[in-house]
């Protein structure tokens, strides 16, 4: 499942879809960290923040977040709190094929989905009864499925095999990215 770090959201997941696993949005990631960063400084935080979310695979990533919460640490201590404990959180998309990760680090897919329903909604205005609003609605999700389906498959066959018969990987050693400390 993802979304952004709702707690009801996330005790719902734990008691509906128990073992299933919970991956915070990146952007809204983004987002809740340089909300405690100072205007000028944004830039330069989100850049180090990319760094971990581009390595190859989980063990990289991790070292590389731990070395930007160290840099980030004595300028900007709460932000650098936040990185450090949503560790598990945000690179939990990482532990499926490098081929999903794309659609599934971040609720945008989900959010461009209520978008298209939205505008096709607000071109009717208002509805006669509930049945013809689920209707509607409904005819636009078959649609996006049929797409995702046929055009743009979401994820392909072969990389949901990889799910249930997954290859073994070489892990080259990592050396993380070091920041240059930050004045």
């Amino acid at each position: 499942m993802i979304s952004d770090s709702h707690e009801g959201l996330q005790a719902a997941l734990s008691q509906v879809l128990a073992g299933a696993s919970w991956q915070r949005c990146r952007v809204h990631f983004m987002r809740n960290v340089l909300a405690h960063i100072p205007h000028g400084d944004k830039s330069l935080v989100a850049a180090a923040l990319r760094t971990f979310f581009a390595q190859p695979n989980r063990q990289a990533a991790g070292q590389q977040l731990q070395e930007v919460v160290r840099a980030m640490a004595p300028r900007w201590p709460k932000a650098a709190q936040l990185v450090a404990d949503a560790e598990e959180d945000i690179l939990a998309y990482m532990a499926f094929p490098v081929e999903h990760w794309t659609r599934i680090y971040s609720t945008n897919p989900l959010e461009r989905l209520n978008k298209e329903v939205k505008r096709r909604t607000n071109v009717v205005g208002v509805f006669p009864d509930e049945a013809a609003a689920t209707r509607l609605i409904g005819a636009v999700l078959m649609e996006q499925a049929d797409e995702w389906e046929v055009n743009r498959r979401y994820f392909s066959q072969e990389s949901m095999r990889q799910l249930t018969e997954p290859e073994p990987v070489m892990l080259a050693e990592v050396t993380p990215f070091r920041l240059a400390p930050i004045h």
